[in-house]
């Protein structure tokens, strides 16, 4: 249980304060709704592109790093189709130049030609090693524009091609801040041992001057249920064999997601699930196997990824997985297999809710979904799901006209 005070400025900011006595350091953590799904496609990647020009400097802070390690702290930032999401943590007494610093940068940045040029040169870098030069780095740039047809999903958060990047002017840069840069599309979080109130007063006296704005959010065309199984084939040359089965399912807010989580765990985690058993351990057709979701705010992919092990035939290993999956989708789970996994994910929670910065995320999270209250539900949610459950979102989600499939066939 994360307990939780909340307000919300009169510009709109939303201010969440956690305490927590249990340790000497604190963060703050301010999420802003805004990620590659609000870029137009013309000029994608300029979600994550800002994730780096926010370090680049203000009028009033030219170096913000060098400000975070003078008072004892860390930053950083990640970028998701969904939202933005930026922290700090730091020993607690230091909260003042905390919440001086990112107010700072949430009234402008220094909006240079160098800064832009420094970071977009960062970006395009980061493109061609992580995506590009990278083994199995250009996965989801094959991926999702077959996924997703008209739905912006379809690209990347890197963005959909280098260029998008390279072409990036300043005015485009200003626009898209003070489009999605606001008070009252963000929600900050303060979790440290300090009283709430505290928090609410430091929140108002930096953030409260900061003056809101309409948000010109896109309308997110929804994507038309997959009718039919779709493969692509990858001509790279890569270190063994491998494939991504991917299926579209529910949203993050979606009740099913909870049982949909299960059945990953109950195929592929650990390794007493079912396909490690069976495909890694008993007959190692595979070297690593994996599952997982990415739990996205509109209806998101239950995701299989498998590297074969050396000499195995690709088609042969997919006939034996899926031998598996059918089984399942016949005769479900039975009552042991999703205790387990239940009580792993209430472990995980736990484990979680340890660290100061967690806890700021998850309730910035559950706060972007529409309320914070449901950091504290996840588990009743997880316990709530029953076999029943597992089996007809199984059923509804792995379908062979509901994937779409990648392969890495070491050519």
């Amino acid at each position: 249980m994360i307990n939780y005070k909340e307000t919300t400025l009169s510009n709109g900011l939303k201010v969440i304060a956690h305490r927590d006595s249990s340790t000497p350091m604190a963060a703050i953590n301010i999420l802003y709704k805004v990620g590659a799904r609000d870029e137009d496609e013309k000029m994608t990647g300029f979600a994550h592109l800002f994730e780096h020009l926010m370090f680049g400097g203000t009028p009033e802070v030219p170096e913000f790093d060098v400000v975070v390690q003078n008072m004892g702290g860390e930053s950083n930032a990640f970028t998701t189709n969904d939202y933005t999401n930026y922290y700090i943590t730091f020993p607690k007494d230091n909260m003042e130049v905390a919440f001086w610093l990112e107010a700072d940068r949430m009234k402008g940045l220094a909006f240079t030609q160098k800064s832009l040029d420094n970071q977009k040169n960062v970006v395009i870098e980061e493109f061609k090693q992580r995506y590009l030069n990278q083994p199995y780095g250009d996965a989801w740039l094959k991926l999702r524009p077959v996924i997703y047809k008209v739905h912006p999903y379809r690209w990347a958060t890197i963005g959909e091609k280098i260029e998008h990047i390279e072409l990036a002017e300043l005015q485009d840069v200003k626009d898209f801040f003070y489009r999605f840069y606001l008070p009252n599309n963000a929600v900050l979080v303060f979790s440290g041992d300090v009283d709430e109130e505290v928090v609410f007063a430091m929140a108002d006296k930096y953030f409260g001057a900061i003056p809101s704005a309409a948000i010109n959010r896109r309308v997110y065309p929804q994507e038309p249920p997959q009718q039919e199984f779709r493969e692509i084939e990858s001509e790279l040359k890569v270190p063994v064999k491998s494939f991504y089965q991917v299926y579209p399912m529910q949203e993050r807010k979606h009740d099913d997601y909870y049982a949909a989580d299960l059945l990953t765990d109950v195929l592929a985690r650990g390794m007493s699930s079912r396909l490690y058993l069976k495909l890694v351990k008993e007959n190692p057709l595979f070297s690593e196997l994996s599952l997982y979701l990415t739990g996205s705010v509109d209806p998101g992919l239950f995701i299989v990824h498998a590297m074969l092990s050396d000499g195995i035939d690709m088609d042969a290993a997919k006939a034996e997985l899926q031998k598996e999956m059918d089984l399942l989708l016949r005769d479900g789970i039975s009552d042991n297999e999703l205790k387990k996994v239940v009580h792993k994910s209430e472990t995980s929670l736990v484990y979680s809710e340890m660290n100061v910065l967690n806890k700021a995320m998850s309730l910035a999270f559950f706060e972007m979904l529409g309320d914070a209250s449901g950091v504290n539900e996840q588990q009743s949610k997880f316990t709530a799901v029953t076999t029943a459950d597992v089996l007809r979102v199984a059923r509804g989600i792995i379908r062979k006209e509901n994937c779409t499939c990648l392969n890495y066939k070491n050519v």
